[in-house]
């Protein structure tokens, strides 16, 4: 059997699975993006490891990698897709033609040049989009968008249209002041409602135990008394040699060693995930993949 045929079959039993556990109801996917405020602080790791944690649990997971200028998550999953986004706007491609297995079961779906491609899709394409991906909420419990970093408008495209993100930052001075700079872009952004978008920070390589609630801290006063809404401290994660070597192995360090600092420390903010509720005034347009999609190109079409 091929890696293909494996993968269609994967494809299609999740599909039944999603189908039988929601038969009263239309199933959603839980959508969680990933984002930062600058490059290299680690947000693709972070996505990778608690999607694997994610999966450990037995939730169907798939990553959507929507950083189309580096493309991380098919380097780490040392995974080259066949097809990507584009090939499903464009070339007539199917939702499980452009869906790539990573390990432990974690599929990912490469937005490749399909994210720049969003904003000149006409009516009919975007309507015929919107219900190719609507399919990804039979396939997944969960889906984790990784977004590029920074303040450019496709990042916060796909942050004001999620219902829960996670802000990756380091104790680094230039990366608290670009995390800031990122809420406050978004908080200007047309499209962002405060009131149903959850933000929990999530320090990453702290030195001490002290360094991620310093963060939070820092960060979360300018916010409130400046931008008038409130973020969340999910957690952090300790700089580890292990995530080096894991990295370096193309393995997610939660799988690679799990008994690293780094490893329980994902597990703690996993736990935490796992007790957060939606939003309270949460609402159908920020349900499911197709809605989240819709929302995007929706305020593509008015810039």
């Amino acid at each position: 059997m091929d890696q293909a045929e494996r993968l269609r079959q994967i494809v299609q039993q999740q599909s039944k699975t999603g189908q039988a556990d929601n038969t009263e109801a239309q199933h959603h996917a839980r959508i969680i993006t990933v984002t930062s405020g600058k490059g290299g602080v680690g947000k693709s790791s972070c996505s990778i490891n608690l999607a694997l944690l994610f999966r450990k649990m037995g939730k169907r997971v798939i990553i959507f990698d929507a950083d189309f200028g580096l493309a991380n998550i098919e380097v780490m999953f040392g995974a080259i897709p066949q097809y990507t986004l584009a090939d499903l706007m464009l070339k007539g491609k199917e939702i499980n033609e452009i869906i790539c297995e990573g390990p432990e079961g974690v599929m990912f779906v490469s937005g490749g040049s399909g994210i720049a491609k969003l904003g000149d899709l006409d009516k009919e394409e975007v309507r015929r989009l919107v219900g190719k991906l609507s399919e990804l909420d039979s396939l997944a419990d969960v889906i984790i968008v990784d977004t590029g970093a920074g303040i450019s408008s496709s990042v916060l495209e796909f942050v004001a249209a999620s219902p829960e993100v996670i802000l990756v930052a380091t104790p680094e001075p230039t990366s608290i002041t670009d995390s800031y700079a990122l809420l406050k872009a978004l908080s200007m952004f047309d499209g962002f409602d405060k009131d149903n978008t959850r933000i929990m920070l999530l320090g990453n390589r702290t030195l001490s135990a002290n360094d991620g609630p310093n963060m939070y801290e820092k960060l979360s006063t300018v916010v409130e008394r400046f931008l008038k809404f409130k973020i969340e401290y999910l957690g952090s994660i300790p700089t580890d040699e292990f995530v080096v070597k894991a990295i370096m192995q193309q393995s997610p360090v939660v799988k690679a060693y799990p008994a690293a600092a780094a490893a329980k420390s994902y597990e703690q903010v996993m736990n935490k995930l796992i007790g957060v509720v939606e939003p309270a005034h949460d609402t159908k347009e920020k349900k499911g993949i197709g809605n989240f999609f819709s929302s995007i190109l929706k305020h593509n079409k008015r810039s």
